[in-house]
């Protein structure tokens, strides 16, 4: 056997070319983002629930359910009225909060696949920027790894959902696994103050904390359980199947009825919906609790006026809208979402603000907050000025998508399109209705007005502008992953049949017509 010397100036040059290679996965991206000139940079606490509607705040006349912390940000600082998320899934609406960018974008479609290598959080840029940043709750991106990730000086998560009260798994606590000592809204809101309180005050902070609550299965606190027992509950008019309320409903959703996110098979079970959404009520007190706690400690730090507390939800819930259950869908409930903030440096208190923001608008607030200029390939727009009344341009449309998931195959992929009047909604890839909203006049979305004569132009131009929307934000295919996990594809054989096509749809042949 020959045995050939490699010259020593071919070794240097590989040793060259590895150690580049080697710099420059360790350099990363670049993090610097340009300054704002005059601007100065800002504490942040952004506070997200899992699940939250947008319409289950006590401020709002919400019959019963008690948001004291909630309605104390409304009063002493903005309602964004008209806030959503551009998907109504966990996974992709937090990873669309973290990089200001749309699912097609970030690629995070679903609540299983991790994050691509190289995605950029928005804390990242802020560490950059000489932050003191903190990830403090429910992460659920990337199956079920709890890891720290990029752009956190703080780490406390958990896996995947977590558990209200303590399980087996604990909590990952800068990248060691330590116990669950409690419930669990509450132990995370115990970390955050600890750190909040440990910090040194000679740099500004970024304070990350993200609830589990109010996720189903709901469990509330002990302290809270029981409240609402005898609450009412109203069903929701499109909770009715009758024919003449479910009249150009598409036929996917006449079938969801009948399945895991359906009122008549709810979770392949004989679930309450009533008793389910006492039960919501409940855990949100929990969350309400921890707001209350970290706007004290901010008032005790001297803090609170001049930090910029933004609290969310990361999408809508239903129960019993469209016979349905859960989110995904694109309808009000399931888009829609709460989302509050104060600065009383910045804001008037009281303020309401109508246009249409969103998930992806949170990453360039928070940086223009910092004193930063957001990236481009950021698809959001900071609405910080939008808080304070100044006139600036703004969007008259906003983008939803949602990826078909084997996990939950009731469910298509949708593409819709919302204007402040009217909402065009896409089901991809099915033999089925599209569906034109008025949500002004019909803001249940009750009517579908996809063959009102009156509204064909609408359509026309609402459908158009939909793939104009899809080319212009590089959203022209469709990511698709591997299988993983599951299929939650039963239905109740004693439940409602099949839908029918109909009748627009359907047509007689002449006599004599050839059938073959």
């Amino acid at each position: 056997m020959t045995v050939r010397t490699v010259p020593r100036r071919c070794v240097l040059i590989v040793f060259l070319c590895l150690t580049g290679v080697a710099q420059a996965r360790q350099e990363g991206p670049n993090l610097e983002l340009p300054r704002i000139d005059g601007a100065k940079p800002r504490n942040v606490v952004f506070i997200l629930a899992d699940d939250h509607r947008f319409d289950a705040m006590g401020f709002l006349g919400h019959p019963f359910v008690e948001t004291p912390n909630m309605d104390r940000i409304a009063s002493d600082g903005v309602h964004l009225k008209n806030a959503f998320v551009t998907t109504s899934l966990c996974s992709p609406s937090r990873a669309s909060i973290l990089t200001g960018q749309y699912a097609h974008n970030h690629k995070v479609v679903d609540n299983n696949n991790p994050v691509a290598e190289g995605t950029v959080f928005f804390a990242q840029y802020l560490q950059a920027a000489g932050y003191d940043t903190a990830f403090i709750g429910k992460w659920h991106m990337g199956g079920g790894s709890d890891d720290p990730r990029p752009g956190f000086d703080r780490w406390v998560s958990f896996r995947g959902q977590g558990t209200y009260l303590p399980g087996r798994n604990g909590l990952n606590v800068d990248g060691e696994r330590v116990p669950q000592q409690g419930y669990i809204t509450d132990e995370l809101t115990d970390y955050a103050l600890d750190w909040l309180g440990e910090r040194p005050d000679d740099k500004p902070f970024c304070l990350y904390l993200s609830h589990k609550g109010v996720h189903a299965e709901f469990i509330p606190a002990e302290r809270h359980a029981g409240r609402y027992d005898d609450a009412p509950f109203d069903a929701p008019e499109t909770m009715d199947p009758s024919p003449e309320r479910t009249k150009h409903r598409p036929m996917w959703v006449k079938n969801q009825r009948n399945s895991w996110h359906g009122v008549e098979f709810p979770y392949h079970s004989t679930l309450d919906v009533a008793e389910y959404y006492r039960d919501y009520c409940e855990t949100l007190l929990g969350v309400d609790d921890s707001i209350g706690r970290v706007l004290d400690a901010l008032e005790a730090k001297g803090v609170l006026d001049e930090t910029l507390v933004i609290y969310m939800g990361d999408n809508g819930f239903g129960f019993g809208e469209h016979g349905l259950i859960d989110k995904r869908v694109a309808y009000e409930w399931s888009m829609r979402v709460p989302m509050i903030m104060q600065c009383p440096d910045l804001f008037p208190g009281g303020s309401t603000v109508e246009q249409v923001v969103a998930n992806i608008d949170i990453a360039p607030t928070i940086l223009e907050a910092a004193g930063l200029q957001a990236p481009d390939h950021m698809d959001g727009q900071s609405f910080l000025k939008l808080g304070t009344g100044e006139e600036i341009p703004w969007r008259d449309a906003l983008l939803y998508e949602y990826y078909w998931e084997r996990n939950f195959p009731q469910t298509p992929t949708i593409f819709a399109l919302r204007t402040d009047q009217y909402k065009f909604i896409r089901p991809h890839g099915l033999w089925d209705l599209d569906e034109l909203y008025d949500i002004q006049a019909d803001p249940n979305e009750t009517t579908n007005l996809i063959f009102s004569e009156d509204h064909q132009q609408v359509v026309t131009q609402l459908k158009a502008r939909l793939f104009e929307t899809l080319g212009q934000t590089g959203g022209m295919s469709i990511p698709i992953y591997p299988d993983r996990g599951g299929s939650q594809n039963l239905r109740n054989a004693d439940g409602s049949p099949a839908a029918d096509f109909p009748g627009e749809l359907l047509r007689e042949l002449p006599p004599g017509t050839d059938r073959r």
